[in-house]
C-alpha cells in the first residue's frame, strides 16, 4: 500500500538561522517593523510503500534520520497524511 508523508525540518532554536535572518532584515527594510522572528525550514513530501501506517512512519523516520536532517542542528517532525 502507498502512504503519503510530510517531513518538516527546522533549525533548533539555539542555532542561528541565516536565511530567516535575511528574510527578517528584508521585511524590516520594507517597513514591517512588527516582525520579531522568522525561521525558515524545509517541507518534504514523500510517497512510499508500506504494509501499514505504523510501518510507513518507521520507514519515513529512518529515511529522515539517514538523509533529510542533521539532528545536531535541526529538529524533524514527521506526519503520515494518508494513503496515496
Amino acid at each position: 500500500m502507498h502512504y503519503e508523508g510530510i517531513v518538516t525540518v527546522r533549525f533548533k532554536k539555539s542555532v542561528l538561522e541565516p536565511q530567516g535572518q535575511a528574510v527578517m532584515l528584508s521585511l524590516k527594510e520594507t517597513g514591517h517593523e512588527d516582525v520579531d522572528l522568522i525561521r525558515v525550514g524545509k517541507h518534504i513530501e514523500v510517497t512510499l510503500q508500506a504494509e501499514s501506517e505504523d510501518m510507513a512512519r518507521q520507514k519515513l523516520e529512518k529515511i529522515a534520520e539517514e538523509l533529510l536532517y542533521n539532528p545536531v542542528m535541526e529538529v524533524c517532525e514527521i506526519q503520515i497524511t494518508g494513503k496515496a
